[in-house]
C-alpha cells in the first residue's frame, strides 16, 4: 500500500528539485513528525531538510504573534473584563469562570471565521433585545443591566484584544485573524519558496483566506486526500468541504485541485455489534490475538471514545510485543488525582468535616503507607458514631505518630492561598520520600507538582485567585488539560491513536471503536451565547458542518485500508442511547462498499448454572460450637433466625459474621428501639411492684424529654440529633414514650388496675430433652411484666409495625417452620420462661407496636380456623406443652448432626 504522503511526496520530486527551500505545512505535528520520517527513508543521500511545520505554528509564524494556553488567557480576560467600564456589577473570579469560557469561546469562532466585529456585535445586541424582553417593554433596572452587558460585549472583546497584543500573545482565532491580515508582508517575504499543503480538509475562514493568497503566487499546492467516489457524490458529507472549495475558490476557477484519490476497492468491513464498552475492548483483544507480528505492524486501533484506552491496554494478548500510543492518558479521575481533590474539598467546607470525606482519604492506598493504622481511627469514628470530625479531633484521634500527616491532610486554616500551595508542595515532597512509588504513580505525580508549580506562578501574575474555589476551579483546568505521554515507536508495532491523530496517516488494517452517534459524530453543543440564525447569518459553522468534519475523519480511515473492524456498543447508559453510527448506515447503502461489508455481534459465552441452595454440614467443630450456644442458652430471635434461614443462623451465629460497623449519619431502626426501650424502663423503674397512679404517670410524663435525650447521648453517641431527620426520630422517640405512659393513663382513668412485676426482666431456664445430651438452655429479656386488673400480662414493645394477625396461630408445626409466625413465638418464648420462673395457672402475652399503637395490646390467640373471629387468649399449661413440643422440634434439628444447615428461598 502507497500512503498519501507517499505519493504526494512522488508527485512533488518529479516538479520540485529543490526541496530543501519548500515548506510544508500538515495538519498536526504527528503529521508532521510522520512526513518528515516519510523524507528520511525515501532519501538516497543527505540532504537538507525542508521547512516542515503544523498549520498552527505556520499561522504563529505569519502572526508574530504566540497563541496562549486556555487557562492564562481565562486569567488575563478576567483582567481586562475588571478594567472594562460598562459592565455594571462585577462578578468574582469564580463567577465569571461560569460563563467568561463560552465568551472566550465565541470570540475565537467569530475570528477565526473573519466574521465583522462591529456587525456582529450590533446583531448580537439586538436579537437579546428582541428574544428576551421585546422592543415595546418597558425596561427595568434588571432589564437595562442584562442588555448592558452586551452593549459593552464589543468594548471587552477590543479591549482584550489589545492587552493579548501588547504582550506578543493572543487566543487561537485572534492569532488566525492576524495572520489572514498580514498575509501579504509574509507573501513579500517568503513567496518565492514553495508551499505544501497536505491532508486538509475543513479549513476556517482565515486558513482559506491564507492558502488563496499564497494559491495566487503560483508556488502553492494544495494536495487533498479524497475518495472519487466520494468527490463525485454531491450529498456526501466527507467530501463536502473540498467540494465547497471548488466552487467558490477563484484559484480553482481556472485549475484543478490537486486530489491525491484512494484506489483501493477491494476492502474487507466488518461491522461488529458489542454489547457494551467493555465488550468492545475485550473483542479487540480477541481479534488482536489472531493476526500475525507482520499484520500487527500495518495495524493502527483508533478510539472514538478516549477513554477507553485503560481498558484496551489491559485486554491487549500476549501476542503483541510493541505498542506505540500516539495520545496522552488522561489523568482526570485517577486515583491519584482524586486523592489531591479530596484534599481541596477541605479548604472548600469548613470544619467540622464530614465522615465520608475523612473516609475516602484514609483508604486511599497512599494514606496508609503514610499513616500508621488509619483503620482504628475509621473504628474509632464509628464506634463513637462521629458524623463529622474537627481537625484536632482527628489529632488527638491519630496520636502523635500520625500528627504530620494529619496535619498534611487535614489543616486548614491558612491564610491565603500560597500557603495552601506551599502546603500542598510540601505534601508532594512527603509522597516522594516516604512511599514507594510506581513508575505510574511517579509520572502522575510530577504532573500534579507541574500544576502546583504552574499555579504558584499564577498567583504571582494574578492578584484575584484567593479563594479556595477559585484554586480547586484553576487546579481542575490544568488537570483536565494533563495527560501522561507514552514513549513508542512509531514506525514499530501496534499504533493506537484518537480519531484526529489519523489524520494524513493511512494504514492498511484499521480496528475503530466506539461507532456511536453521539460519540462519531459527537452530536450538537450548546456552550456558545451565538444563536443559530446569527451563526446562519455570518457564516459560522453549523452542526452540520461539524458533522462533516467527523464524517471526513471517519471515511478517510478507509481510503486505503484492506481490512476495517468497526465496532459499536448497543448499550444504553446515561446520555448514550446505544444507536450506532450513521456513517455506519452510510457505509451499508454505499453501493460500491456494501459488497464489502459483513455483519458481527459479539457476545459473551454464556453458561446456564443450576443454582442450588447452599448446603452446610454440621462438622465436629460447629456441633461444638452449638454446645457452647446451648449451654449459654438460644433466644427467641436466635431461634427465629434460624426459622427464616438456617444459612443466616449459621453465619451469624456459629461463624459470628456480623454487619460491619457503620457512622450512622441518620439513627438507625435499632437504635431508636433500643433508645425507646431503656427510656420506659428508666421512667418506669420506680413503679415496679407497685400499682400505677395517674398523677405519678402524669409527673413521668414531664421527664421524657431529659430521658430520651440522655438514651440518644448513650446510644447515638456523639451523632448530631439537633437537626434535620435526627431531630424528626428524637421527637418521634419521644412520641412513643408519651403514647405509651398516656395508654396507661387511660386506662387508669376507666377504672382499670395496673401493677408493675417486672421490667426487662431477664429470664433462662434448662430444657430437659432425653436426645440431647448436653445441656441446652432458653432465655430471653422481656419488656415488661405487669397485672391488669389482676391478670398476669407479658409484654413485648414493638417500635416497628405489628398487626393482629402476626399473633394468631391456627397450626402449631407453623410456628416452628414459618418466619411470619416469628411474634407469636417470641411471646409464646417469654410467657414459657415465665412460667419456669413463676408458677402460674394462665397468663396473657403480646406486643404493644408504636406503629400501630391505636390497636393497644395486641395478646397471642390460638384460633381453631383461620378466618375465626376469636380466639384463646389466655395463655395455660395446655399451650405451653404445645409450644414446648414446637420448640423441642425446632431446637432438635438445629442439634443434630445428620441434619445440615440447608439454605431457603426467601421470596
Amino acid at each position: 500500500m502507497k500512503t498519501f504522503i507517499e505519493e504526494v511526496l512522488s508527485q512533488i520530486k518529479i516538479q520540485d528539485k529543490n526541496l530543501s527551500r519548500a515548506v510544508f505545512i500538515l495538519p498536526s505535528k504527528r503529521a508532521v513528525g510522520f512526513l518528515k520520517r516519510t523524507l528520511a527513508k525515501e532519501s538516497g543521500a543527505p540532504f537538507f531538510s525542508p521547512k516542515i511545520i503544523s498549520i498552527e505554528e505556520f499561522i504563529e509564524e505569519i502572526s508574530g504573534i504566540a497563541i496562549v494556553d486556555s487557562l492564562t488567557l481565562l486569567f488575563s480576560s478576567y483582567s481586562v473584563y475588571l478594567n472594562t467600564e460598562g459592565f455594571s456589577e462585577k462578578d468574582t473570579f469564580e463567577e465569571y469562570t461560569s460563563w467568561g469560557q463560552a465568551v472566550l469561546n465565541d470570540f475565537n469562532e467569530i475570528d477565526r471565521y473573519l466574521v465583522p466585529k462591529s456587525n456582529f456585535f450590533n446583531y448580537l445586541l439586538s436579537i437579546q433585545t428582541l428574544e428576551k424582553w421585546g422592543v415595546k417593554n418597558d425596561q427595568t433596572p434588571f432589564i437595562k443591566k442584562y442588555l448592558s452587558f452586551w452593549e459593552t460585549l464589543e468594548l471587552f472583546y477590543e479591549n482584550l484584544n489589545d492587552h493579548l497584543l501588547k504582550e506578543q500573545s493572543g487566543y487561537q482565532g485572534m492569532v488566525y485573524r492576524k495572520a489572514a491580515e498580514d498575509i501579504e508582508h509574509y507573501i513579500v517575504s517568503n513567496g518565492n519558496r514553495n508551499h505544501y499543503f497536505l491532508g486538509f480538509n475543513a479549513l476556517n475562514s482565515a486558513e482559506q483566506s491564507i492558502i488563496q493568497e499564497l494559491l495566487e503566487t503560483g508556488n502553492t499546492t494544495v494536495f487533498w486526500d479524497m475518495d472519487p467516489h466520494l468527490l463525485k457524490d454531491a450529498d456526501h458529507a466527507a467530501s463536502y468541504f473540498l467540494r465547497n472549495y471548488k466552487n467558490i475558490w477563484n484559484y480553482y476557477q481556472n485549475n484543478a485541485p490537486s486530489v491525491i484519490y484512494s484506489t483501493n476497492i477491494n476492502k474487507e468491513i466488518t461491522i461488529t455489534e458489542a454489547q457494551n464498552d467493555v465488550g468492545q475492548v475485550k473483542y479487540v483483544g480477541q481479534l488482536l490475538s489472531t493476526y500475525t507480528l507482520e499484520m500487527l505492524e500495518r495495524t493502527a486501533i483508533v478510539l472514538a471514545d478516549e477513554s477507553l484506552l485503560t481498558p484496551l491496554l489491559y485486554s491487549l494478548p500476549n501476542n503483541v510485543e510493541s505498542i506505540n500510543i500516539t495520545m496522552g492518558l488522561r489523568i482526570t479521575g485517577l486515583p491519584e488525582v482524586d486523592f489531591f481533590d479530596y484534599i481541596l474539598d477541605n479548604f472548600l467546607n469548613p470544619e467540622p468535616f464530614f465522615y465520608k470525606k475523612i473516609e475516602k482519604l484514609l483508604l486511599h492506598p497512599w494514606v496508609k503507607k503514610l499513616m500508621v493504622s488509619p483503620e482504628t481511627i475509621l473504628q474509632f469514628i464509628k464506634t463513637n458514631n462521629l458524623s463529622s470530625i474537627s481537625h484536632q479531633k482527628l489529632v488527638d484521634i491519630g496520636g502523635l505518630q500520625n500528627k504530620e500527616v494529619i496535619e498534611l491532610l487535614f489543616r486548614s486554616d491558612f491564610e491565603n492561598i500560597n500557603e495552601i500551595i506551599v502546603h500542598f508542595q510540601s505534601l508532594i515532597k512527603k509522597l516522594h520520600a516516604s512511599i514507594s512509588l510506581t513508575l505510574i504513580e511517579k509520572s502522575i505525580l510530577a504532573k500534579i507538582e507541574a500544576i502546583f508549580e504552574r499555579l504558584t506562578l499564577l498567583t504571582k501574575q494574578f492578584d484575584y485567585l484567593t479563594t479556595p474555589l477559585s484554586l480547586k476551579n484553576a487546579f481542575n483546568q490544568l488537570v483536565t488539560k494533563a495527560s501522561i505521554d507514552f514513549e513508542g515507536n512509531p514506525e514499530k508495532g501496534l499504533q493506537i491513536m484518537g480519531i484526529l491523530e489519523t489524520r494524513v496517516i493511512d494504514f492498511e488494517n484499521v480496528i475503530l471503536l466506539s461507532v456511536n452517534e453521539g460519540v462519531l459524530p459527537s452530536g450538537k453543543t450548546n456552550a456558545s451565547f451565538i444563536t443559530y440564525d446569527l451563526k446562519l447569518q455570518f457564516g459560522l459553522p453549523l452542526h452540520p458542518e461539524k458533522d462533516a468534519v467527523y464524517a471526513y475523519h471517519f471515511f478517510h480511515l478507509l481510503f486505503r485500508a484492506k481490512q476495517a473492524t468497526l465496532l459499536y456498543s448497543s448499550q444504553s447508559k446515561g446520555l448514550r442511547t446505544g444507536e450506532k453510527s450513521r456513517f455506519l448506515l452510510q457505509l451499508e447503502i454505499d453501493y460500491n462498499l456494501k459488497k464489502s461489508i459483513t455483519h458481527h455481534v459479539q457476545t459473551s459465552p454464556i453458561s446456564k448454572h443450576e443454582k442450588s441452595l447452599k448446603e452446610i454440614e454440621k462438622t465436629p467443630e460447629v456441633i461444638n460450637e452449638l454446645r457452647i450456644i446451648a449451654e449459654k442458652g438460644f433466644s427467641p430471635s436466635a431461634l427465629m433466625s434460624y426459622v427464616r434461614n438456617p444459612i443466616d443462623f449459621y453465619f451469624e451465629r456459629i461463624l459470628g459474621v456480623n454487619e460491619t460497623d457503620a457512622v450512622e449519619e441518620t439513627i438507625e431502626y435499632n437504635t431508636l428501639g433500643t433508645i425507646v426501650h431503656e427510656a420506659l424502663e428508666k421512667l418506669y423503674a420506680p413503679f415496679i411492684n407497685s400499682f400505677l397512679k395517674e398523677e405519678q404517670l402524669s409527673k413521668c410524663l414531664k421527664g421524657v424529654p431529659a430521658e430520651v435525650n440522655q438514651q440518644f447521648q448513650k446510644h447515638f453517641k456523639e451523632g448530631d440529633f439537633s437537626k434535620g431527620k435526627n431531630l424528626i426520630i428524637f421527637e418521634i422517640a419521644k412520641r412513643y414514650v408519651e403514647n405509651l405512659i398516656n395508654l396507661d393513663i387511660d386506662s387508669l382513668k376507666n377504672g382499670n388496675t395496673i401493677k408493675i412485676l417486672a421490667l426487662e426482666e431477664t429470664l433462662k431456664t434448662e430444657l430437659h430433652f432425653p436426645e440431647i445430651h448436653f445441656p441446652v438452655y432458653l432465655k430471653g429479656n422481656v419488656d415488661r411484666i405487669d397485672l391488669f386488673n389482676n391478670q398476669l400480662r407479658i409484654i413485648d414493645y414493638k417500635t416497628g409495625k405489628v398487626e393482629q394477625k402476626e399473633l394468631d396461630i391456627v397450626d402449631w408445626e407453623n410456628l416452628s417452620q414459618d418466619y411470619k409466625y416469628s411474634k407469636a413465638f417470641q411471646v409464646l418464648a417469654y410467657a414459657y420462661l415465665y412460667q419456669k420462673h413463676i408458677s402460674f395457672k394462665e397468663v396473657v402475652a403480646g406486643v404493644i407496636s408504636f406503629k400501630n399503637f391505636n390497636s393497644g395490646f395486641l395478646s397471642f390467640r390460638k384460633k381453631e380456623a383461620p378466618r375465626a373471629s376469636k380466639g384463646e387468649e389466655k395463655i395455660n399449661s395446655e399451650i405451653l406443652n404445645s409450644f414446648e413440643e414446637e420448640l423441642k422440634k425446632l431446637i432438635l434439628e438445629i442439634v443434630t448432626p445428620s441434619i445440615p444447615f440447608i439454605e431457603k428461598e426467601i421470596k
